[in-house]
């Protein structure tokens, strides 16, 4: 689970509704056919965007935002390094009976225990890491438009709202709970925006870099094996993909 996420946006919610709280008066912001318009106006415009397949989709993807841990680089550099030891003491073929839990790691030693080209190798895995960037992208996109759609409904009800405030000019006392009514759906859609949508648009994003990253070491430490690479090397190459707080020895 990832706690920050969680956090921060239980955080926004209650400091925007803490700060009402204190203003007064809570059930005056409050209403319906603006929480229709924002919520529903920005699911209906998404199928439009997108498939709807994708979009129901889109629900196991925000999952991401808040649940799994992140990869663990070292670790897989310690995996490496140990198929690494084990291929220079044996053979390339001894990897195919290697205990490897990564299922693209184990993919990669399975190709080079089979004696495939490096240019294969690295063809079919870098292929694996662009189609997964692809799919990540797309889900990241589903909400960062919703995060664009958001504000323009809650502009959309907020004129709704005042065409309707302006029929009733001859009813000064009517005004300004008009007015409050028509700006509801403003921040409703600010809210949604801000608090939602683009940080968990966000949140994606970031999560998909990690996970490149990790398969982007893989692929590296594959073809060191495949070469016959020092383990020691090997890990030095691996490790300068991570910050220096993060390679084995560093007190930085």
């Amino acid at each position: 689970m990832d706690i920050g996420t969680i956090l921060g946006i239980v955080l926004a919610f209650g400091l925007i509704v803490g700060s009402i709280f204190m203003g007064g008066n809570f059930g005056a912001f409050i209403d319906i056919p603006s929480i229709l318009i924002v919520v529903g106006g920005t699911i209906s415009v998404t199928f439009v965007m997108f498939p709807m397949g994708m979009v129901f989709g889109a629900i196991k993807v925000m999952l991401k935002a808040f649940f799994g841990s992140p990869p663990d680089p070292k670790a897989l550099i310690k995996n490496i390094v140990d198929l690494a030891n084990l291929a220079r003491k044996e053979s390339v073929v001894a990897l195919e009976k290697a205990s490897v839990d990564d299922p693209f790691l184990k993919k990669g030693v399975l190709l080079v225990a089979d004696g495939t080209e490096e240019g294969l190798v690295r063809s079919v895995l870098e292929t694996e890491i662009a189609f997964m960037k692809q799919r990540h992208a797309t889900g990241q996109a589903i909400f960062k438009s919703m995060g664009d759609m958001a504000p323009a409904f809650g502009m959309i009800g907020t004129l709704i709202g005042l065409v309707q405030m302006l029929q009733t000019l001859d009813d000064p006392s009517s005004i300004g709970p008009a007015m409050a009514v028509a700006l509801l759906t403003t921040f409703y859609g600010a809210v949604l925006a801000n608090v939602v949508f683009i940080p968990i648009s966000k949140k994606l994003e970031q999560k998909s870099a990690e996970e490149v990253l990790f398969m982007e070491i893989a692929v590296e430490g594959i073809i060191s094996i495949l070469n016959g690479e020092n383990p020691r090397i090997t890990q030095d190459k691996l490790e300068a993909f991570l910050a220096p707080a993060l390679r084995e020895g560093s007190s930085s």
